[in-house]
């Protein structure tokens, strides 16, 4: 299947007359098929020199060099870094590095969900990373010359074992490195470096051209019990790995190891959250931990894990139903919400044109619920004329483009998910519209959503969803609003219920409720969690912008206002926004670190409102009537909707202390 719910070749848009030259450093044989345009690896592509973060590790790549460092952390109450230092470097001898070209460059061979090899072809060197190995693994040809191991530190014993496979590196800055070898390998050392010649062919040879297995590990806490544990499961090793949507809300990872004996891997706070103990047959160490800027980093041994998320159900109407009592305030804000449509100008702004759509087709869901059927007509001409100029290239700005080189839409992620929401909305109030531009749609969406691997498929697979880490990226290798990346999801399985297509709703759905986890983890800043130094924590009550390798307080560069922080992680506000802040007690902290030093406009007090009515609904409805502006994607209308299906969170038990969202759903 090239992507959820089409069968048939997709819909392309125009292409795009932009003329790029072929990523660096990716292999030839992969530049046929669509490129991911958001990896973990994107560092490894270009000249940024960054280090991509592989957990535990981050990783370097320069000229004909690799360096590893367990990075350490600066900590701030702005922010959180971590610091990479070279603590090993594996590169050619001296004389090799005098002699080098262009061709010592490394060269990315393959990818998958968890991983990426990385060659250097100069030195018949390649290296497995994979994301969450306490092993950074490494395969050593018959033709590799001279390497040398270097580091930044001083060498304060370097030992091996009596069969030379397993070597002992200490150095001055209190780290221990392991470095085991599939057979007998001779290191040397000397004025604080480590060389080794040819590998010698043996009996361990794999018919494959490769004649030992490196493995280079840090010794968590210096434990000879996780000394042991190294040394156990050194001799299995995974080349690559995938992850499988086995069923609604369950994602299975299974990795193709070599070797023998049993996998060890390392699962960040998200995964054991998620991990089945019944299935997959996996074992947790629960003292052997490294550290990680995405909190400790836990042993799992076992060749597949399966995660199971909680059941967000995906609806067009709110959870629990709005009291009806209020239903004549809401027609009379809906009256005077749609008139304003008249008067709001369009531009060749994507995000900005995206919100307004989806702005108007909440308007025509929110009078579907409420039975203000008279409305409607007139928002649906409104989606007609600011959609479809965008979906048929009928103005100048007003269009898609496909380049076909990067196999992409030109389109961001936060924009798609608004226009995904009001072409879900429109094909549900215009069926006979919906059907004969369902092409478009679902490339639009595929553009995302594509689950296909290989060259057969016009768009890369999940382009902007990270299945290490459970969430997506924008562009650029960060994320800050986590409302938005849950949009997008969320719009898509509308799409797929817009259209009866059980499967998109399914993914949909899936993805939806694991950017919703990852929000939860990392972005909302909970007391007591103890993931985050208390520098930051104290400080921060939600993650403005999160990469890789980094936690900044501000958004988007430039916001810092706690009121503007909370509205970039609400909007837009929907049925689902009840599932991402349904932890009450988190939001009222939330609520409560707020005002900001300076004043903010209307826009985004509706946000911090919406949420104080979670546990105080009276105090924010009176807030909420006497706004007098509004972000560009709400409305009156949509906060009096959210305030009067609140329920009182009082009656609901302990449900949302356990943050299940399927309980909540069915109380």
């Amino acid at each position: 299947m090239a992507f959820p719910g089409e069968k048939d070749e997709p819909f392309l848009f125009p292409s795009t007359s932009y003329h790029r030259d072929p990523p660096e450093y990716l292999s030839s044989d992969l530049l046929s098929s669509p490129l991911p345009t958001h990896s973990f690896f994107q560092p490894f592509v270009g000249d940024s020199g960054l280090p991509v973060y592989i957990h535990p590790y981050a990783v370097e790549s320069s000229a004909s060099s690799i360096s590893l460092c367990y990075p350490s952390r600066r900590v701030h109450s702005r922010f959180i870094d971590q610091v990479f230092k070279a603590d090993i470097t594996i590169s050619p001898s001296t004389q090799q590095t005098q002699q080098g070209s262009q061709s010592h460059c490394h060269v990315i061979s393959s990818f998958s969900d968890l991983s990426v090899t990385l060659d250097i072809p100069s030195s018949h060197l390649t290296f497995f990373l994979v994301r969450g190995c306490p092993f950074v693994t490494l395969s050593v040809s018959h033709h590799t010359p001279p390497l040398s191991i270097s580091t930044v530190h001083k060498v304060s014993s370097f030992t091996s074992n009596d069969s030379f496979t397993k070597y002992t590196l200490k150095l001055d800055n209190d780290q221990t490195w392991l470095i085991y070898a599939s057979s007998p390998i001779k290191f040397s050392y000397s004025d604080g470096v480590i060389t080794f010649s040819k590998a010698v062919p043996s009996d361990t040879d794999d018919g494959d051209g490769v004649n030992v297995i490196v493995r280079i590990a840090l010794l968590p806490n210096l434990s000879s019990a996780n000394e042991d544990i190294l040394d156990r499961y050194s001799t299995c090793y995974p080349v690559s790995g995938d992850a499988f949507f086995t069923k609604t809300f369950c994602v299975e990872y299974k990795w193709e190891k070599r070797g023998f004996g049993d996998l060890l891997m390392l699962a960040h706070p998200l995964h054991l959250q998620l991990l089945s103990k019944g299935e997959g047959n996996v074992t947790i160490l629960k003292n052997c931990k490294y550290s990680s800027i995405d909190g400790e980093l836990v042993g799992v041994i076992g060749n597949s894990w399966l995660l199971e998320a909680d059941h967000v159900p995906v609806t067009w109407y709110s959870i629990r139903g709005v009291n009806q009592h209020f239903f004549d305030e809401i027609k009379s804000a809906l009256s005077k919400d749609v008139v304003t449509l008249g008067t709001v100008y369009l531009t060749e702004d994507v995000y900005r044109n995206g919100r307004i759509i989806a702005r108007a087709a909440r308007l025509a869901i929110i009078a579907e619920e409420v039975g203000f059927i008279d409305v409607i007509p007139t928002l649906k001409m409104f989606l007609h004329e600011t959609i479809q100029p965008w979906l048929d290239g009928t103005s100048d700005g007003y269009s898609f483009r496909y380049d076909a080189k990067l196999g992409k839409i030109s389109i961001d992620a936060y924009s798609a998910g608004y226009f995904l929401y009001g072409i879900a909305v429109l094909a549900k109030i215009d069926p006979a519209w919906g059907m004969k531009y369902k092409p478009k749609a679902y490339s639009l969406m595929a553009n995302f959503m594509n689950l296909a691997r290989g060259s057969n498929s016009k768009y890369t697979r999940l382009r902007c969803f990270d299945l290490y880490k459970l969430h997506s990226w924008a562009s650029g290798g960060e994320q800050d609003s986590t409302s938005e990346a849950v949009n997008i999801y969320y719009s898509a399985a509308l799409m797929g219920l817009a259209y009866g297509d059980i499967h998109l709703a399914s993914i949909g759905s899936t993805l939806a409720s694991l950017e919703i986890h990852a929000a939860k983890i990392w972005w909302h800043v909970k007391e007591g969690d103890n993931l985050y130094e208390d520098d930051f924590a104290q400080e921060n009550k939600l993650v403005g912008y999160l990469s890789a390798n980094s936690r900044l307080d501000k958004m988007r560069n430039c916001y810092t206002e706690r009121e503007i922080k909370i509205g970039l992680h609400v909007l837009p506000l929907l049925p689902i926004t009840e599932f991402l802040f349904n932890n009450v007690d988190f939001v009222k902290d939330l609520v409560k670190s707020t005002p900001s030093e300076y004043s903010v406009l209307d826009m985004w007090m509706g946000f911090v409102y919406a949420l104080e009515g979670i546990y105080n609904n009276e105090v924010a409805l009176k807030k909420i009537r006497g706004l007098k502006g509004f972000d560009v994607g709400n409305t009156m209308s949509n906060l009096l909707w959210w305030i009067h299906s609140r329920h009182d969170y009082r009656k609901m038990g302990s449900c949302h202390e356990k943050q299940c969202c399927f309980c909540r759903y069915s109380c």
